[in-house]
């Protein structure tokens, strides 16, 4: 069977992997063009592209997939089908109907809540305890296709966004033979998605990223878990944009407000609207992840309410 896959972050990489020892014929690799990274904003492929280089495979990059000479290179492949997995360009009626199987996607939230951008993130920062993996038969709309398997999953207690991606990623690549097989041998029945119970998981922008302690620890906690190790939720504490990288959710202090920074020999406590955070894991600008009780030694963090500005 020929197979276009097409990725381009490290969430695609078990997905290649999958494909390749199940033996399948790999004849195209899609995947986003070199981007500017690091100091010297040297240009650099992707993890797929790196992957895909690695063991000889025919990688292309275009800019759009909207181009009669882009769709024609594609069909140009005979594949029997494509998969895709966090591709990040849109797939117009062309493509999507070049592969005779069609093209199928990963999808790492339980459809159809979550569709969009952002699932691992959101799903986390609505504080939802179950998810699920799905892989899904692509359509014009937004994650809109018919479900062809899926794979309940239970969130463990405060697992962040980073543990989350690696567990649903090698959750979709293992389930990807059982559905190119069920799907060519017609063992499958796609289930199309509900109309009820739909949400969007619009991308992550800077507001998500502040934490406002005039909200409840719990929403607050949920941000955090969805947020790390990044782009990571944030607070000014001291003049800093302070990351907050893991906490728990704790009684506040007696006779404290909303915004009272407390500080103790080991403990840094941000006291919420409702309840408290108790500060496990930050990062001060410019320096690495440290543990609360580590960052309080020699930072002259005063204390006080942020809204009075007097921290």
């Amino acid at each position: 069977m020929r197979v276009i896959f097409m990725g381009t972050p490290a969430f695609a990489l078990p997905a290649l992997n999958a494909l390749m020892a199940a033996g399948y014929d790999i004849c195209a690799v899609y995947t986003q063009p070199p981007r500017p990274a690091g100091r010297g904003l040297k240009l650099s492929p992707s993890p797929v592209h790196q992957l895909a280089s690695q063991h000889q495979l025919s990688v292309y990059t275009p800019t759009s997939l909207k181009t009669v000479e882009a769709q024609e290179m594609f069909r140009a492949h005979e594949a029997d089908i494509a998969v895709v997995a966090a591709y990040g360009l849109l797939l117009p009626r062309a493509i999507l109907e070049a592969p005779r199987m069609g093209c199928i996607n990963i999808h790492p939230s339980d459809l159809p809540r979550w569709r969009g951008a952002a699932p691992i993130q959101r799903t986390l920062m609505a504080g939802d305890r179950h998810t699920a993996c799905c892989i899904m038969q692509m359509a014009e709309g937004l994650d809109t296709g018919d479900v062809l398997l899926r794979r309940p999953f239970t969130i463990a207690e405060g697992m962040n966004a980073a543990e989350l991606h690696d567990a649903m990623a090698q959750m979709g690549a293992a389930m990807l033979p059982e559905a190119i097989s069920g799907l060519a041998a017609h063992t499958i029945t796609p289930q199309v998605q509900s109309t009820q119970g739909v949400t969007y998981a619009h991308k992550l922008t800077k507001d998500d990223c502040t934490l406002d302690l005039r909200k409840s620890a719990s929403e607050l906690y949920h941000q955090i878990c969805g947020l790390a190790p990044s782009p990571a939720a944030h607070v000014m504490l001291g003049g800093e944009a302070v990351k907050i990288l893991a906490a728990v959710v704790s009684d506040a202090p007696k006779g404290s407000r909303a915004g009272d920074i407390h500080r103790g020999e080991n403990a840094l406590i941000l006291t919420c609207a409702e309840g408290a955070l108790t500060v496990n894991t930050l990062k001060r600008p410019g320096k690495s992840a440290q543990s609360a009780s580590e960052a309080l030694r020699g930072w002259s963090l005063p204390t006080g309410n942020i809204f009075s500005n007097n921290a």
